[in-house]
């Protein structure tokens, strides 16, 4: 069955565990080696509170008001939370320190300014670079050609931790087409390790959501964001 199928939240989340522990499976890796984000954007918190009753751990949201709505109401519940949309240097005093990573970091002045507001508050925040793989004009990222050049200058920042990237490839109509993307952030992530800079670890690669997650996870995938197939298609 396919989760979108599936009656319940809890169904669809048992099902998307399971799909990734078999991508994982037939990819040689251990499946414990990924991990579900549950983004919850237009997501009622009573929803959200039958997917982590199946076994949702991490939660990504896209605005920051709704988020602290919803930290709000579930902060009994034994949940992380990661910060998935595209973040306004205006608003990132409201995110620090709230989200245990920023996943959408996507130039070089949105992590100077992370890097200061993480030091106003005496923290070291984790992000990931978000990288433009399609070379989309109507995406943000940091291109694939001038990422590893930029890495120095990033890796420098004392209140950053740089875990990875993450990317969302262009539109495909099936999910086999999105692999060459993923394969090629894997690859980038390689060239970026290689160069050993320090508070720089390429260990987390955030991609694949609901269409095309299991073959991001067959190309490496650490972190894949998936809504579509837990709580069906959004109405914003």
């Amino acid at each position: 069955m396919e989760p979108e199928n599936a009656d319940s939240v809890g169904e669809r989340v048992r099902l998307v565990l399971g799909n990734i522990r078999h991508a994982a499976e037939r990819a040689g890796r251990l499946p414990e080696s990924v991990r579900l984000v549950a983004a919850t954007k237009t997501v009622s918190v009573e929803r959200i509170q039958e997917g982590i009753a199946a076994g949702l751990c991490l939660l990504g949201e896209n605005r920051m008001q709704e988020a602290l709505a919803k930290m709000e109401r579930l902060r009994d519940a034994s949940v992380r939370w990661h910060f998935i949309g595209q973040l306004q240097r205006r608003k990132v005093r409201s995110v620090i320190g709230l989200f245990d990573v920023i996943h959408s970091v996507d130039s070089v002045e949105l992590a100077q300014e992370i890097d200061r507001r993480a030091g106003q508050a005496g923290i070291t925040q984790a992000i990931l670079l978000e990288v433009n793989m399609g070379g989309e004009a109507t995406k943000a990222g940091f291109h694939p050609d001038e990422i590893v050049d930029q890495i120095p200058t990033l890796g420098a920042m004392p209140h950053l931790r740089i875990q990875g990237l993450m990317t969302i490839p262009p539109p495909t109509p099936e999910p086999e087409q999105a692999r060459s993307y993923f394969r090629g952030l894997r690859e980038l992530a390689g060239r970026i390790a290689d160069q050993r800079v320090a508070a720089v670890t390429m260990q987390e690669l955030s991609m694949g959501m609901s269409h095309d997650y299991e073959v991001a996870i067959e190309e490496g995938a650490t972190l894949v964001r998936v809504g579509t197939a837990i709580f069906g298609a959004r109405h914003v």
